[in-house]
């Protein structure tokens, strides 16, 4: 353990009871059976969360109240809608705040994260949505599936 404070620094490697745990801040799912589960009553605050399910499964769901319990408690939120799907009626049903909501509809995965990663950045933000993972298509998979579309219509 020496070797690796004199290498790392002190504190790179501890015993995890010696450590004094900080209470977490979170944010409510709006499920009480979901926070419960999730053992500190809601999601992370500064932690990256993924929602994994089938298609048709909550997901967004989930989400869009996770953003309206950020935004109840006077927080900003942010909804990068790859899917560009995000249905505006719906999330106010939610009970999500659809004129302060900061909505982008990327048209490539890189440009997703490179957004996400701004807004991140900012420190203005207290939760950011990406809907979906897969629909983080990557710009040269884009391009190259209209690459091959286009030369199968082209004459023999």
């Amino acid at each position: 353990m020496a070797q690796i404070e004199k290498s790392y620094g002190k504190g790179s490697v501890m015993r995890l009871g010696d450590e004094v745990r900080q209470p977490i801040s979170v944010i409510p799912t709006g499920s009480i059976a979901l926070d419960v589960a999730l053992g500190i009553g809601g999601l992370p605050r500064g932690r990256v969360v993924e929602i994994y399910g089938p298609e048709s499964s909550g997901k967004t769901t989930v989400a869009l109240h996770a953003v309206a319990n950020a935004q109840a408690a006077g927080g900003v939120a942010a909804f990068i809608d790859a899917e560009h799907a995000l249905d505006p009626e719906y999330a106010k049903k939610l009970g999500v705040d659809t004129d302060s909501l900061l909505v982008s509809q990327p048209d490539t995965g890189e440009q997703a994260l490179e957004i996400a990663d701004m807004l991140i950045r900012s420190g203005a933000l207290d939760i950011v949505v990406i809907d979906s993972v897969a629909a983080l298509v990557p710009r040269a998979e884009l391009e190259g599936e209209m690459g091959i579309a286009m030369s199968a219509c082209r004459p023999g």
